[in-house]
């Protein structure tokens, strides 16, 4: 049995397949370093109909045939197809159905609408790809998940597939691309939103009450002490979004609540210049963060 380390990246977009950021470079660039550096690598992304089947020498794994996901109380057939990595000995495996994936657009219409089904083409795709990898019985180390598509792999791992062994040791690393404004909004107010919308018709279908909680921050229901335009506006997106929905999903005894964390030591915060926050903008969070504990706000 090899004892390498095991990669999975499972990717929205990747070059030169797919590339609708310039995140799908960074991809194919981070797939094949860990692949020269010694790792077993593997790749998953959907086979959207704009990626062309003839000139990326696409073919059928017939072996990983017969698998159904299913959605919304439906099954749905998985194809797979698999294609070589150019200049790279690193194999990328597609994932095909014709109902969620065979139409020549991504997310969008001919009119720039967003598909009403994307919710669940999210779920065929995340369910599709750990099933995926059940058929190929490799358990992966570490699962690199990368773009709004892949987003509910993480819950996945800790709900649905628990219990499944081939998972049992895996660590899941969710990653997004530059912070532009359009992509801030997709991550937290899209994100947020698809992932509600598939959880609240789930329990709804299934009659089941109970909540969900959203997080929101207090940069999006107050006066904002740290700038940033693009996540403040999400996070108020969010904290609206979640107050909407209330009316709605009410009658099916279904709570829905956002948490607003206040300031803490984060990523995003540690490049503020420390003696920022010793000035009034640090006296002001400080003062605004009951308790003096960052984490309760």
């Amino acid at each position: 049995m090899s004892t390498k380390k095991r990669i999975l990246f499972i990717a929205t977009e990747m070059s030169p397949y797919l590339e609708l950021t310039e995140f799908a470079e960074i991809i194919n660039k981070l797939a094949i370093k860990s692949n020269d550096s010694g790792l077993e690598v593997r790749c998953i992304m959907p086979r959207f109909g704009v990626i062309n089947e003839r000139r990326h020498r696409l073919h059928e794994v017939v072996r990983l045939s017969g698998i159904n996901v299913s959605v919304d109380e439906d099954d749905y057939p998985l194809q797979i197809k698999v294609a070589s990595l150019p200049n790279a000995r690193l194999q990328v495996y597609f994932l095909e159905n014709e109902d969620f994936f065979k139409r020549k657009q991504v997310f969008h219409d001919e009119s720039d609408t967003w598909f009403d089904d994307n919710a669940l083409r999210t779920v065929f795709f995340c369910k599709g790809a750990l099933e995926t990898v059940k058929k190929f019985g490799w358990p992966p180390d570490i699962i690199h998940c990368s773009g709004w598509m892949t987003g509910l792999i993480p819950a996945y791992i800790k709900t649905a597939y628990k219990k499944e062994p081939v998972f049992g040791n895996s660590k899941v690393i969710f990653t997004i691309g530059q912070n532009t404004f359009e992509k801030i909004m997709q991550t937290n107010l899209m994100g947020t939103w698809y992932v509600t919308k598939v959880v609240a018709n789930m329990m709804k279908n299934h009659k089941i009450e109970g909540s969900i909680i959203n997080i929101g921050s207090i940069n999006g229901n107050a006066i904002p002490y740290i700038s940033g335009a693009s996540y403040n506006a999400s996070k108020a997106a969010v904290m609206h979004m979640t107050k909407s929905l209330v009316g709605e999903l009410s009658p099916h005894k279904i709570r829905i609540n956002a948490i607003s964390p206040g300031f803490f030591k984060t990523d995003m915060t540690k490049d503020i210049p420390s003696e920022k926050l010793s000035q009034k903008t640090g006296k002001f969070i400080i003062s605004n963060t009951p308790i003096s504990n960052p984490f309760c706000r």
